[in-house]
């Protein structure tokens, strides 16, 4: 029984990873517009505050679309990641979530299968801004594909299990809009994505920074890709890593209290 038991759960994960995934590929608005997010941040936001820079390089000598560029990719993935978790509420509304609730089915796997479903498409979000890398002259190797998609994944499952957590503790679509907006911006610009963490910053906002799970993958993906980086490799790994899980953690544990 047990081995049935478990074996219906893993096919309960992949069936809901793979209908969200085939959900997103139908959506080829959400696909096409998820483009334009880090062409706008990147052509307009990057080229202006870069002509500032013009006539002098950041202190490690880095051009600074070369420098948002990892923050560009972080963008994507968390904006996308966080907004998964929206299917949830979706699914409540229009009486899909009950449906599965009263499967023979655990909801830690519902949670799961939600979670990789999310991380998934945040994932293919992210890799799309690698498309405008030839254009700002950052140069990728085959050698870096690993290391770019583990940390990647990191950022994109943190991100869905932080949307799951909401999507699970909020019961409307314009409260889940409203407190997703209320976290994703902070977390993106508070950061480094977009300024320096080494820079001269209030000690104040220096902890906010440093409170920050995104901020040591921003640095990570920035060591990869262009060779700047604040703290080890492994710590960033570990901080994200550990916060990643201990959102899912209450992202289960919410969902399983909820009747």
């Amino acid at each position: 029984m047990d081995a049935i038991w478990r074996r219906m759960n893993l096919e309960a994960i992949y069936i809901l990873w793979l209908r969200d995934l085939t959900r997103y590929f139908r959506d080829w608005v959400r696909v096409i517009l998820s483009l334009f997010r880090p062409t706008l941040w990147l052509l307009i936001f990057g080229t202006g505050v870069n002509n500032l820079f013009q006539m002098q390089k950041m202190n490690s000598g880095t051009d600074y679309l070369h420098f948002l560029f990892p923050g560009i990719i972080t963008l994507n993935l968390i904006f996308a990641s966080l907004y998964s978790g929206i299917s949830i509420i979706w699914d409540r509304e229009f009486g899909f979530l009950k449906e599965i609730l009263v499967a023979p089915i655990s909801r830690t796997s519902i949670a799961l299968g939600r979670t990789l479903s999310g991380t998934t498409v945040s994932l293919i979000e992210g890799f799309f801004v690698f498309l405008l890398a030839p254009f700002i002259g950052v140069k990728l190797m085959a050698s870096k594909f690993i290391p770019l998609a583990v940390i990647m994944f990191l950022i994109a499952f943190t991100g869905t299990a932080l949307g799951v957590l909401i999507a699970v503790s909020i019961p409307s679509f314009e409260a889940f809009g409203i407190v997703a907006n209320f976290v994703v911006m902070p977390m993106f610009f508070l950061s480094g994505a977009v300024f320096p963490v080494s820079s001269n910053l209030p000690g104040w906002l220096k902890y906010l920074v440093y409170l920050n799970p995104l901020t040591y993958g921003v640095d990570t993906l920035r060591s990869i890709l262009v060779g700047v980086q604040v703290f080890p490799i492994w710590f960033n790994l570990l901080i994200l890593s550990l916060f990643g899980w201990l959102v899912l953690f209450f992202a289960v544990l919410v969902f399983n209290k909820k009747r």
